[in-house]
């Protein structure tokens, strides 16, 4: 396969050229048989990194400079590496934008004229470096898999990342309805995507983490690029009170169903807090003091073992006391419907009880109210996304956020205990 190849090209080249130079520079290019002898011997086209560079690091720009010459194009060239750069400015000069790629060698072609309308080549070739030391980065989300509206992009590093606002700056989002979010730094290796609300039902979403030749660490680059695209489904939200003893079903924005529920009995409190589901299975196999039972149509919401799910044994006293070691405790038909409609990602709500939810016990990202998420970003900016991609926000040149709980965002302080 041929390399891509990406022109930057001056917007008057050619017989157009005269028309947008001075007089003094109405000269425009002449065919080779109307040259004349005369050559203008200053005119030169410079390059940098100079021809033969090794270990070129990939923040490193390209530029080409004109000297007593007028600059027309220049062409990059290598393994798969595409530049969006801007024509040459103003027919002088001209520089790339954004990274290089690790262990690639590029070509670099510059054209212009001298001031007798000669044309003038200049070609460099260089190579970047090749890592000692490298890190990956991996995406939860699988390819075309449908999430819930609650679902944060998850990126996972191999190593500790320093250089945090290099790698927000690298990564591109595009979704086919619009949304605000900002990016959150959970310590220095998981970095997630979380809407300001939630995701409009049936958007797809399109990553692509440009990271080849970030530097995350000192001496340490990011040397692939990572791309992925899934899809948020329709919108499922349960919102559990533990006081009322009934959970809110919501499909679609519409009440779907308000089921009677028995949730985690004195001591062992269901925890407070919008969670999402994580996983499902039918049965899954509990074990706790006393018990190790399958229970079937078991939907998990916590990494302690939280889950809404079948209990044929407490229907007595569902919708009237809690009796559970934690879980939320449903009728079997209830049970199977939520199961059966449930993907990772969908938020799951608990309020009323006397116990606060933890940190990382699940995905706790919706815990973090709107000014939260903005704190954990590097660059502290809002992303807006939307079909045509994503561009960073001030905060404060954002429209006021209009979207009510439950079924816009959830509540804030959601996690602390009642």
């Amino acid at each position: 396969m041929g390399r891509p190849v990406v022109i930057a090209v001056l917007g008057c080249v050619g017989i157009a050229a005269a028309a947008c130079q001075t007089s003094s520079q109405a000269t425009a290019p002449q065919s080779a048989s109307s040259q004349p002898d005369q050559v203008a011997t200053h005119a030169r086209l410079a390059i940098r990194p100079r021809q033969g560079a090794e270990r070129v690091k990939p923040s490193t720009r390209i530029t080409v400079r004109a000297v007593d010459a007028t600059l027309t194009a220049v062409t990059v060239r290598g393994d798969g590496e595409q530049l969006a750069d801007q024509p040459p400015a103003a027919g002088t000069a001209w520089q790339s934008r954004g990274l290089l790629h690790t262990s690639t060698r590029y070509t670099v072609v510059a054209t212009g004229f001298d001031a007798t309308g000669r044309t003038i080549t200049k070609t460099t070739s260089f190579r970047t470096l090749t890592p000692r030391q490298t890190v990956r980065a991996t995406i939860f989300e699988g390819l075309n898999h449908i999430y819930g509206v609650g679902m944060p992009i998850m990126l996972t590093f191999s190593s500790p990342v320093v250089n945090k606002r290099a790698v927000e700056r690298a990564i591109q989002l595009r979704s086919s309805n619009p949304v605000v979010g900002s990016w959150y730094w959970d310590g220095d290796t998981t970095l997630d995507f979380r809407p300001r609300s939630y995701w409009p039902a049936n958007t797809t979403v399109h990553f692509a983490g440009n990271l080849d030749g970030v530097e995350t660490a000192p001496g340490v680059y990011a040397v692939h690029t990572l791309r992925q695209t899934f899809r948020i489904g329709r919108s499922l939200i349960a919102v559990a009170s533990t006081t009322d003893h009934h959970v809110r079903i919501y499909l679609n924005h519409k009440l779907f169903g308000n089921w009677p529920i028995s949730s985690g009995k004195p001591g062992d409190d269901t925890p407070n807090g919008t969670y999402l589901s994580i996983d499902k299975h039918n049965p899954e196999e509990m074990k706790g003091p006393g018990y190790d039972i399958s229970v079937p149509w078991s939907v998990r919401f916590t990494w302690s073992g939280d889950y809404l799910h079948d209990a044929f044994w407490s229907v007595g006293q569902q919708g009237f006391e809690n009796v559970s070691h934690g879980c939320i405790n449903l009728s079997p038909a209830n049970a199977e419907t939520y199961y059966k409609l449930s993907v990772p990602g969908d938020p799951v709500t608990v309020t009323g009880s006397p116990r606060g939810g933890a940190w990382g016990n699940g995905w706790t990202v919706w815990f973090l109210g709107w000014k939260e998420l903005l704190a954990g970003s590097a660059l502290h900016r809002a992303v807006r996304v939307g079909p045509q991609g994503s561009t960073f926000v001030a905060p404060a040149n954002l429209h006021g956020h209009t979207k009510r709980a439950p079924l816009g965002a959830p509540s804030p302080g959601n996690s602390e205990p009642a």
